[in-house]
């Protein structure tokens, strides 16, 4: 298998019903239309799945042949809110 056969394989497991596929070929689509799709897709994770790595896969994955997509623009967004929420080390340690 190539490596190209291996990330495509790794995003038809990480976007099994082909939503953000689906996303980046809908012309003229817009942020809102890109953040229900986006909404749609966590809501199907498996609850294994992590939703910020996965979130993270699809972004490197789409995101340099699409940069200026607005589901670009949500996945980043669904990254840097993620990292943002999520509590430092030292204050979980208290």
């Amino acid at each position: 298998m190539t490596e190209a056969d291996a990330t495509e394989e790794m995003i038809r497991a990480l976007d099994p019903r082909g939503l953000m596929r689906e996303a980046y070929a809908i012309e003229g689509i817009v942020g809102p239309q890109c953040r229900s799709i986006y909404l749609d897709w966590a809501l199907g994770l498996s609850a294994t799945q992590d939703a910020t790595k996965a979130t993270a896969a699809l972004l490197a994955h789409y995101g340099p042949a699409w940069p200026d997509h607005p589901m670009t623009a949500v996945l980043r967004e669904g990254v840097e809110t993620v990292a943002r929420r999520r509590p430092s080390r030292r204050r979980r340690q208290g």
